[in-house]
């Protein structure tokens, strides 16, 4: 975190309005700053990487859902803790939000000193580890835009082979592995083939 501020910073989504005035009010007399956002949309506009203790995101909204959010924010590789507020009918949808990086999710109705304890235990989360995990969802997300091709010609690329060894291992033309190399650049958005290779380790490391 960026300091003491940051650290007790609260980010709210949800399109419900009186629950973001009544989290709000139960946030900042627990001593946090709120900054609450009627949709996805409006948080991907003012969120500032790095800053904050944690997210909490109600599953389902008009526009982007939670969901699409947590995704966007891996893509993004933005690291901040998320915390899913859901009703009983998405408490599937929050576990798997869980099994794909959210730091956890609360049941409505909740008690106060739940959700409490929860961003507590969001904000003391080592920030070096969240990142690497943030990092590393970017570069799963990124990678999952691949087509079948192009994930061969990727790995065949990180293993060091040039474009005509390439070809005759996948039993195509050169300008066909060219084309499917520009376009693993493109899509994963990596600079160099050496930033490809942190890409793929990246997103091979353990969980």
């Amino acid at each position: 975190m960026t300091g003491d501020l940051e650290s007790r910073l609260v980010y709210i989504v949800d399109d419900d309005e009186a629950f973001r005035d009544s989290l709000r009010w139960l946030l900042e007399a627990a001593g946090y700053r709120v900054a609450a956002f009627a949709s996805a949309e409006l948080f991907l506009a003012s969120f500032q990487p790095g800053a904050g203790a944690c997210l909490i995101l109600d599953v389902r909204m008009p526009g982007y859902s939670g969901l699409e959010l947590q995704e966007e924010m891996a893509r993004l590789g933005h690291a901040i803790p998320i915390i899913f507020v859901t009703g009983h009918g998405d408490v599937p949808m929050a576990v798997n939000a869980v099994k794909k990086g959210a730091f956890d999710f609360i049941e409505k109705p909740f008690k106060d000193q739940a959700l409490l304890t929860l961003i507590e235990n969001a904000a003391s989360l080592n920030v070096s580890a969240f990142q690497d995990e943030a990092q590393r969802l970017s570069a799963v997300a990124r990678l999952a835009t691949l087509t079948q091709r192009e994930h061969e010609v990727m790995e065949l690329v990180v293993a060091g082979r040039r474009n005509k060894q390439i070809a005759d291992a996948l039993g195509i033309s050169v300008k066909t592995v060219e084309v499917h190399r520009a376009r693993v650049m493109e899509k994963t958005g990596a600079a160099s083939v050496a930033e490809l290779v942190q890409m793929t380790l990246s997103a091979k490391a353990p969980t």
